[in-house]
């Protein structure tokens, strides 16, 4: 079998030294084809963490064929606990999986948000609509990370990704974003978690056969709303607009509360920017970082 890897992925599996993957991945994709009974067909692009193909099942049905790159079975396995626990509602459905080949079957999907929504105020708005549609309570023995957990990896993290990038941003920038993460490990009360997919943008909004949009590649976590709500705050850094006032919007629409959303979105964007600055994805990186700096003067 013939794969056509995108350079995304062929460049972060050589860069992490698992060169032999590549190598093995026709084989793995042919014997998951062969469990599964799928034709597989062209290759999707956008992502560097999988290689994502189109795939129809012997009974004609649509689907994507998702097999990770070496190092992501955990976040894969976080991934489909979260598609099963929506079952479909504001995501796109979870067919078959197989974690120990790093592989997930998924309902297929059509163009991005993105793509079909020219207003960017409008896409934010429905951003809002397919996440509380995502939203649901989830038990604390189901074993995903938490808000908390994910506040405390960012404090961790921003410092390190501000000295690898060249400390791309000001100072006072990394440390709006660390006091905005101690807060919201702080603020984290499982009364109030819910599952929510970690990464809400445009691009990760695919428009349903109804004409909804649902959302693809869920982070899994088990956290308060405002997560969802802050990475809708970080889309779009050349819009333009008023980000308070977003955040304000969001918050009217959805009842939760504005500094939380504030708080959540002030973070995304300075690890967003740091780490898209790390893995040359421009200009958006630069972009987000220029609008940190601005926000912090």
């Amino acid at each position: 079998m013939i794969l056509d890897v995108p350079d995304e992925v062929r460049n972060k599996v050589i860069a992490d030294g698992n060169a032999t993957w590549l190598d093995e991945l026709p084989s793995v994709v042919e014997s998951l084809a062969g469990d599964w009974s799928l034709t597989i067909g062209d290759t999707l692009r956008g992502g560097h963490a999988a290689l994502v193909v189109d795939a129809t099942l012997a009974d004609e049905t649509a689907a994507v064929l998702k097999v990770g790159v070496p190092g992501t079975r955990r976040d894969l396995t976080f991934e489909a606990t979260a598609l099963r626990l929506a079952d479909g509602a504001g995501s796109a459905r979870l067919l078959r999986d197989d974690l120990d080949r790093s592989a997930l079957l998924l309902e297929r999907l059509g163009p991005a948000m993105y793509d079909v929504v020219p207003d960017p105020a409008t896409r934010h708005d429905l951003l809002c609509d397919v996440a509380a549609r995502f939203w649901r309570p989830v038990s604390p023995l189901v074993d995903l990370p938490t808000g908390a957990d994910r506040a405390g990896e960012y404090c961790d993290l921003l410092p390190r990704l501000w000295e690898e990038t060249g400390r791309a941003c000001s100072e006072a920038t990394v440390d709006d974003a660390l006091v905005c993460a101690r807060r919201r490990r702080r603020a984290h009360n499982e009364r109030h978690a819910v599952l929510v997919h970690g990464d809400v943008h445009d691009l990760n909004a695919l428009r349903a056969a109804d004409g909804t949009f649902k959302l693809v590649d869920p982070g899994g976590l088990r956290a308060e709303r405002a997560y969802d709500l802050g990475t809708i705050i970080r889309c779009n850094p050349d819009s333009g607009d008023d980000l308070r006032a977003r955040a304000e919007r969001l918050a009217a629409r959805t009842g939760v509360d504005a500094t939380a959303i504030w708080e959540w979105g002030t973070i995304h964007r300075v690890v967003g920017g740091l780490y898209s600055r790390k893995i040359g994805f421009q200009p958006f990186g630069d972009l987000l970082l220029a609008q940190a700096d601005h926000l912090t003067q």
